[in-house]
């Protein structure tokens, strides 16, 4: 396993950590000894618990040194280092050495990844400069898909001529329900173009059958664009068995790299499709550094991707997901059995990994749902997060991380007992 002495220059390694710290044995270890071993991996205030992961995800220890060495080496070199000037230390090749280590995570070429500040970024240059529309083409999305891309579709039409479609997941949201409500929309929309796909939803933590939904639309001659932020990182991910074209993604969620951190992936045949951001000239048109911002970013974050991947590699991403899959499941269980509480996901076991929403007796309003978030916190010092846009309703969203214990998640069992009456 790459250490992080094997993924930068002996030049840049100069005042960074010398390496990884050993990867624990914990092919053998049972739950509770895994989740001792991934706590110490962080420092986290516990003042407040934090079951909001889904926002973006704490840097370990390691990463978290690692980019702060970052930060003093490049404010040192400054300039000298972004005109590669600095001996034996080439800006791009740098920077390459993180896309590289991208795409091994992901499954992808080199020249198929390039990195942004975000998903969110990279999702609105995937939508917005999708270069096949033609006026009058139909563009699909869900109730389930992130607020910010939904505006980036409904762009489409004022500034394409597109005709927005937008449907709702019914529930419960079981694979078959999901696949039914995907064919449907594309059997109803002969003039179906685009579809955007949610892998994993913010709102509820549906995981839908991604790659059979994009077969579906692939048959249909619809291309898709996959929101994968609350994917990478989390779960198991290759580009070549989910069949995309067209990825964005966070690395600052799941992978825990620093903010600011994200990417795009483009299936290579497909790159003309997606046209250069906002006519970027910058990069030749055949490079994918040319579908996204060039502006100055925080390379120290960039460059620490590599170390983040690393880390995540010693862990293994199966045995990261079951972990983090077991703590959800710790919650769910013991919550569903709560009179009165609805969680918003079936137990079906592909359909779901680290956040799960769940919904009061009576909980009925965004405004009922952020009462409860607000008292979550301020009663029981537990921060759980209210997400509207489910035709179904609000929910209360609980998305634990590596760093949280089942400790923790017993005091939210009890939080939720006691107030499983508040709205009835």
């Amino acid at each position: 396993m790459p250490g992080l002495a094997m993924l930068a220059s002996p030049e840049l390694m100069a005042k960074r950590p010398a390496a990884l710290p050993p990867p624990a044995d914990r092919a053998g270890m049972d739950f509770a000894q895994m989740q001792h071993s991934l706590v110490a991996d962080y420092d986290v205030d516990t003042t407040i618990v934090n079951f909001d992961a889904a926002y973006y995800g704490a840097m370990t220890r390691t990463v978290r040194d690692a980019y702060v060495e970052r930060i003093d080496w490049v404010n040192r070199h400054n300039s000298t280092f972004l005109r590669s000037a600095v001996p034996g230390v080439p800006l791009k090749g740098e920077l390459d050495k993180s896309r590289a280590a991208v795409a091994r995570m992901i499954g992808a070429d080199l020249d198929e990844v390039a990195l942004c500040a975000g998903g969110t970024d990279a999702l609105y240059a995937l939508i917005a400069n999708y270069g096949a529309l033609r006026q009058g083409d139909a563009v699909i999305y869900c109730d389930a898909d992130y607020d910010e891309m939904q505006f980036a579709m409904q762009y489409l039409e004022a500034s394409r001529g597109a005709k927005v479609v937008r449907f709702a997941l019914p529930e419960p949201h079981s694979r078959d329900n999901v696949l039914a409500a995907y064919r449907k929309v594309l059997e109803e929309t002969p003039r179906a173009k685009l579809l955007l796909l949610t892998h994993v939803s913010n709102r509820n933590g549906l995981i839908p059958p991604v790659a059979e939904i994009v077969a579906m639309a692939k048959a249909r001659g619809v291309d898709v664009i996959l929101d994968s932020a609350q994917a990478v990182g989390q779960m198991p991910f290759d580009v070549t068995k989910i069949g995309a074209d067209f990825i964005g993604f966070s690395l600052h969620k799941w992978l825990g790299a620093p903010l600011g951190t994200g990417g795009i992936y483009i299936r290579k045949p497909r790159l003309p499709d997606i046209l250069p951001w906002f006519g970027n000239g910058l990069y030749p048109a055949d490079d994918i550094l040319s579908r996204l911002p060039t502006g100055t970013v925080d390379f120290a974050a960039r460059l620490t991707i590599p170390t983040a991947v690393a880390q995540q590699e010693q862990i293994g991403i199966e045995r990261k997901f079951a972990h983090l899959r077991a703590l959800r499941d710790h919650w769910v269980s013991a919550a569903s059995e709560i009179g009165g509480v609805e969680i918003a996901l079936p137990p079906e076991r592909d359909n779901y990994g680290a956040i799960t929403g769940f919904r009061l007796r009576g909980m009925r309003t965004p405004e009922q749902a952020r009462q409860a978030q607000a008292l979550f916190l301020d009663k029981y010092k537990l921060l759980i997060v209210a997400k509207a846009g489910l035709e179904a309703g609000p929910v209360l969203r609980v998305t634990p991380a590596l760093f949280n214990t089942t400790a923790q998640l017993d005091r939210l069992i009890a939080a939720i007992k006691a107030e499983r009456k508040l709205f009835a």
